[in-house]
Parts: structure tokens; sequence; C-alpha cells
């Protein structure tokens, strides 16, 4: 790494690690290891904020992502080295939820599926080909996978009274 913000893209470098055994794939898991890397940490910083704090939060580590991966080293537009956005993504995803050990789960499930798949508009904000575009489409996921969970917990609260 040549410099603190390719450390801080790559997730601590946690995405090397995939990258440095399968040589050359675009498609390494170091998109899943930087989700996963966020779990923890999407439970430990927001698990005492209000709703608020955690919108505050997660937008602005939304633009500290932005900014970290407009100053990265990498080559190639969204290099599967940098994680970032999986975790700025992720925190869009848990944001003002309940953060029990099953939510985390469907988040992290839902969210790597839009990622994935990237449909709707999720592919649009992929085909940016900035720093905008990188972190915006994770972060559309995280969305997706979030309104649809709150949509479930207030289905299912409802359906219990």
């Amino acid at each position: 790494m040549k410099n603190i913000f390719d450390f801080l893209a790559t997730g601590f470098g946690i995405s090397l690690l995939p990258a440095h055994i399968l040589k050359g794939r675009k498609n390494t898991g170091a998109g899943f290891l930087g989700t996963l890397l966020a779990v923890p940490a999407a439970y430990f910083f927001m698990i005492k904020m209000s709703a608020a704090g955690q919108l505050i939060f997660t937008a602005a580590f939304f633009f500290f992502a932005v900014w970290v991966v407009s100053k990265t080293t990498f080559e190639g537009h969204d290099s599967p080295k940098i994680v970032i956005d999986e975790i700025a993504g992720y925190f869009c995803a848990v944001a003002c939820l309940p953060k029990t050990g099953f939510m985390l789960l469907c988040a992290f499930i839902l969210f790597r599926l839009f990622d994935w798949l990237k449909p709707l508009f999720i592919k649009k904000f992929d085909n940016m080909k900035n720093a905008w575009g990188v972190v915006l489409d994770d972060a559309a996921a995280g969305i997706c996978a979030n309104f649809i969970l709150q949509l479930v917990s207030v289905i299912g609260f409802l359906g219990k009274s």
C-alpha cells in the first residue's frame, strides 16, 4: 500500500488477502470480507446511538468513504481491493434497525444480494466512473436492504398487535 488512503480503502488491508491468493481475478470475495468487517463495526458504533445519530454517522461515513476512494492509488474503476464502499453500504443497510444478531445477518444477506445483482437504479450508480459511483452503488444496495427490513419489521410488528 502506498498511503493511508489505500490502507483505509482496503479495510485495513483485509481486501488484499483474497486478491493476493487469487491473483488477477475480479471476483475475489474481498467485498464479502469488507462487509464482514462492517458487521461488528456497525454493531459497536451504532448500538448506543439514536436513530438520528445513526443517520448522521452513516452519512458522514459515506462522504468519508467517497473522499478516501478518491485518494487511493489503485488502478481501474472500483478495484476489488477497495472495500470501504462495502462498509459504507452495510452501514446504510443497518441504520435505524435493531442491532440484533438476526437483523444484522438479514441486512448482511440482503445487502450482499443487492450489491451482487445490482437491480433497479443501482447499476446506473455502478456505471459512474468516479469515487462517487464506487460508493453510491453500495449505498443504494444498503438502502434497498434497509427499506425491505424496515418494511418487514413494521409488518411483523403490526401482525403481532
